[in-house]
């Protein structure tokens, strides 16, 4: 192993190191960022971190040399293996160690790997604190030592806090999950036959280059296979899971897709009068009809940036029992730790629906209908998309847009809005737009489209 001088920048994100497999992201890059790491965290008082990876073909081989670089700094390592990103939060918990890197490039293509990471007990690291952590590792000042290497197994904490979590009624739900072929591969059926569920899995089998459909449950075409099978098996609901498993995706008993946003409106109804704070947080991508059913039922809707990182951490500030975002992330905090689990997730909603004699289509009724997009990816090189934004900020301004601009720019009209922010997962702009009717909508679209793609040369 060698330390990469030339690190690229731009594998640093805004809310994680990811890139592409061997060529942005290889044995030496991880084996750097180890170095630096397990140095940096010692600046922080901190001298042990725990170590998970996913089910990527990668991620083996990173990980080993993330952890040999870790060592020679001195920093003690507790080894989790292969498990799912909410396996490795849990850990956080259970062994009380705050800080710590998930090897996983999340939902991304399967040639793309990366490195979730905190530091201390601040959490994911995101924005600038990865941006300091970039700054460090290019100087190259490391610290020597000599660590130890222990393993551990976070599975048994993991099943148990889902048991003690969970409370299920009397009717036996029938619901089909799509693994993906991703990390809840190793889980998710052993959990979910702890409850009485009568569960059917599809693309069970753990293979990290996720030969049955892309690891995104929140994109409606890789849920073709589990609509079909939902409608084949008439089973109540079907739900997805992301490669690693912090993330999921809804379908309903009539094989229609449910976005988070509408999935987060069950919830909300569920619990708004369980609990104390009746603020509920969402990200901007989310629709209007979660803001407009959060103040029916006398809550207090709070609009974030997108962002995991992000959006749990404010979740946990504000003390909220529930929020998340339109991508597949919810944070459970009224009987869950609060960390994202698209398996918890899923639970949550097979429970509520054992306490009742409604269907999926039957719990939505009676939400505000709006017209949408999904979230549309426009490809933009990493050195380019912020400025292809700024652009389309500034031809808002110059037309007298209102806009909210805590993450890219939401323009608001008073018939729908668009959203146009710069991805800080991969080369891309995100767009999603929304109205009170089709034709609306279309113009709305059409509007920005067009600006993009000036801009985006």
């Amino acid at each position: 192993m060698q330390i990469i001088q030339n690190i690229n920048p731009y594998i640093f994100r805004g809310y994680d190191i990811r890139g592409v497999y061997p060529e942005t992201i290889n044995e030496d890059v991880a084996y750097t960022v180890g170095k630096s790491y397990g140095s940096y965290i010692q600046d922080l008082g901190k001298k042990e971190c725990v170590i998970g990876h996913d089910n990527r073909l990668s991620s083996e081989a990173l990980t080993n040399a993330l952890i040999q670089g870790i060592l020679e700094t001195g920093v003690h390592v507790t080894d989790l293996g292969l498990v799912t990103t909410p396996m490795y939060y849990d850990a956080w918990i259970e062994l009380d160690i705050p800080s710590g890197i998930m090897v996983t490039a999340s939902h991304n293509p399967k040639d793309d790997n990366g490195f979730k990471f905190s530091f201390d007990e601040r959490g994911n690291a995101k924005g600038e604190m990865i941006e300091a952590f970039y700054q460090y590792t290019i100087k190259g000042d490391f610290k020597e030592g000599k660590g130890t290497l222990k393993q551990y197994n976070i599975r048994n904490s993991y099943l148990e806090l889902m048991k003690k979590s969970l409370s299920f009624g009397d009717r036996k739900v029938k619901a089909v999950i799509d693994l993906g072929n991703g990390t809840t591969s190793i889980i998710a059926k052993e959990m979910y036959e702890m409850f009485p569920i009568d569960v059917t899995v599809i693309y069970g089998e753990s293979d990290g280059t996720f030969p049955n459909h892309h690891p995104d449950p929140c994109v409606e075409s890789n849920l073709t296979g589990l609509k079909q099978k939902v409608l084949e098996l008439g089973a109540d609901v079907g739900i997805g899971f992301d490669g690693d498993g912090d993330r999921l995706g809804i379908v309903s008993e009539k094989g229609e897709y449910i976005p988070t946003d509408l999935f987060m409106v069950l919830i909300i109804r569920n619990i708004i009068d369980k609990v104390s704070n009746k603020t509920f947080l969402y990200d901007v991508k989310c629709s209007k009809a979660l803001e407009d059913e959060i103040i029916r039922l006398g809550g207090t809707p709070f609009c974030y940036r997108t962002g995991n990182s992000y959006t749990k951490a404010k979740v946990a500030e504000m003390d909220l029992a529930f929020g998340g975002e339109l991508s597949g992330h919810v944070y459970f905090r009224d009987k869950f730790p609060g960390f994202d689990s698209g398996l918890y997730a899923g639970l949550r909603l097979l429970e509520l629906l054992s306490k009742t004699d409604k269907s999926v289509s039957e719990l939505l009724e009676g939400i505000p209908t709006y017209y949408s997009t999904e979230e549309i990816k426009f490809a933009s090189p990493d050195d380019i998309k912020a400025s292809v934004v700024e652009k389309v900020r500034l031809y808002c301004e110059e037309k007298g847009y209102s806009m909210l601009t805590i993450d890219g720019i939401r323009v608001q009209f008073e018939d729908g809005w668009a959203l146009v922010r710069m991805s800080n997962t991969g080369p891309n702009i995100t767009a999603r737009f929304e109205a009170n009717t089709k034709e609306r909508l279309e113009q709305i679209q059409r509007e920005f489209t067009e600006q993009i793609e000036k801009y985006n040369k």
